[in-house]
């Protein structure tokens, strides 16, 4: 029999989350999480499954009051959306999984989920968006083995819009903490009110997480200088061996220097041989083109939808006479 409990404590929320959540990508790390939860300050409410007094399970969940619905922890909001990838549903069988979200008690809008067997077809399931990452080892850690994997007539096109750039004096500056704030405002200057950073919490979550990637020696910065003139800032992660792009900003009076930056991504990907570079979702207009590895995440919505498909599944059937 499965047991599932209820823990709406935040300090025991986190030792439930250090003890069984595995560490497999950057957003796994409680700190990480915990910046954004210091700022939308969303209640908890963690399901905790257990089977013979063993632990088998843990829905992580926020009750997200704007939304009037549970997202995953820590229910953090762009544009009425979570935006931290890779969340996850624990579950040692589908019928645990089944059980957990049997348990949540209102509705339920629970994003960016890697694979589950066994709830592929539930209701309420389906691709959420498409991740994009690079794999170095792909293409033997060869930056140039990769560029040739485009037309040449995609790479000269490429070659002569780089090279107007070139022409007016690049150079690179790496891992300058100050040059975050930099990020901030150009991707505010050039988004505006469709800026993720236009949302005073979001913005104060990103800076708390900066802070600790610099502090823990995992921040990477990478800014691009064109004439002396800061044109483009990109923040990342480096943690095991995933970099993760997590934000960027670009002035728009430099035309192609998002393309040279991310070019410079993976040129430094292959030298110093990542396992991937993660690029998150959102195709925005380039991922595709530049022959990124493309990786569904799930959603799984209406969660009394989902509970009357278990339970219509569940039900004996019966013959209807004509």
């Amino acid at each position: 029999m499965i047991e599932v409990s209820v823990c709406r404590d935040l300090k025991e929320a986190k030792r439930h989350w250090q003890r069984h959540w595995p560490q497999q990508c950057l957003f796994d790390l409680w700190p990480v999480r915990a910046c954004f939860q210091a700022e939308f300050n969303n209640s908890p409410y963690f399901l905790i499954a257990s089977r013979q007094g063993r632990f088998c399970g843990m829905l992580a969940l926020s009750w997200i009051d704007e939304q009037q619905c549970f997202g995953h922890f820590p229910g953090e909001l762009w544009g009425g959306k979570t935006w931290l990838e890779q969340n996850k549903i624990l579950a040692s069988d589908p019928a645990v999984a089944s059980a957990l979200l049997n348990q949540v008690p209102a509705a339920a809008k629970i994003r960016y989920l890697t694979q589950m067997p066994g709830l592929a077809g539930a209701a309420g399931e389906a691709v959420d968006e498409i991740g994009y990452l690079f794999y170095p080892g792909q293409y033997d850690y060869c930056f140039p083995a990769y560029l040739q994997g485009f037309s040449g007539k995609s790479r000269k096109k490429m070659r002569v819009e780089l090279d107007r750039l070139k022409a007016r004096e690049v150079s690179w500056r790496h891992d300058c903490f100050a040059d975050v704030d930099r990020m901030f405002r150009l991707n505010l200057e050039n988004f505006k009110e469709y800026s993720y950073f236009s949302d005073d919490r979001f913005l104060r979550a990103f800076e708390n997480l900066a802070s600790w990637l610099h502090a823990n020696n995992l921040l990477r910065v990478t800014t691009v200088l064109i004439g002396g003139e800061v044109a483009a800032v990109d923040i990342g992660a480096l943690w095991g061996a995933t970099y993760t792009v997590l934000a960027g900003g670009a002035h728009p009076d430099f035309a192609g220097v998002a393309k040279l930056i991310n070019l410079h991504h993976l040129e430094m990907a292959c030298r110093q041989r990542f396992a991937e570079v993660d690029f998150l979702c959102g195709e925005f207009n380039w991922k595709n083109r530049f022959h990124l590895t493309p990786r569904p995440l799930f959603q799984i919505w209406n969660q009394q939808a989902l509970a009357d498909r278990h339970a219509a599944a569940a039900a004996p059937k019966v013959a209807c006479a004509a």
